[in-house]
């Protein structure tokens, strides 16, 4: 379907839009599956599908990823402000894992840091490297 004007993309028919992609790769053979907590809904919806289906860690590795606040709050149009918005603090990576936890839970297989660079400081951030192991 057509999700390109605001009345097609209610939160309900993009969740089942996504639900049927994951059931077609799921279907494929697909058996790793990614998100991040900056593409909108994606945690929310693959944890529904993954309940939805009965799936276990057993069936399928999860990843998502940490570092972005997603800013659009479901607007195509943010009048020129950005949809996602780079945080690499420790406070950051904290509120964004309990999120990522609540919806995916055991899932999780690979958490990682979404865009990481040199210049973002983030790889010698020892406060955040420490966090990260501990998440292990």
């Amino acid at each position: 379907g057509d999700i390109a004007t605001a009345d097609a993309r209610p939160v309900e028919v993009m969740r089942a839009r996504a639900h049927e992609v994951l059931d077609a790769a799921h279907a494929a053979g697909v058996r790793y599956f990614d998100c991040a907590r900056s593409y909108g809904r994606s945690e929310e919806f693959l944890s529904a599908w993954l309940t939805d289906r009965g799936l276990t860690r057993d069936d399928l590795a999860v990843g998502s990823k940490w570092g972005y606040r997603y800013a659009a709050d479901w607007r195509v149009d943010t009048g020129g402000e950005p949809h996602e918005v780079k945080d690499h603090s420790l406070a950051h990576f904290l509120s964004q894992k309990v999120e990522t936890l609540e919806f995916l839970g055991d899932h999780i297989r690979l958490y990682q840091i979404h865009s990481a660079t040199i210049a973002s400081g983030v790889l010698e951030n020892q406060e955040v490297l420490d966090a990260l192991l501990k998440m292990r």
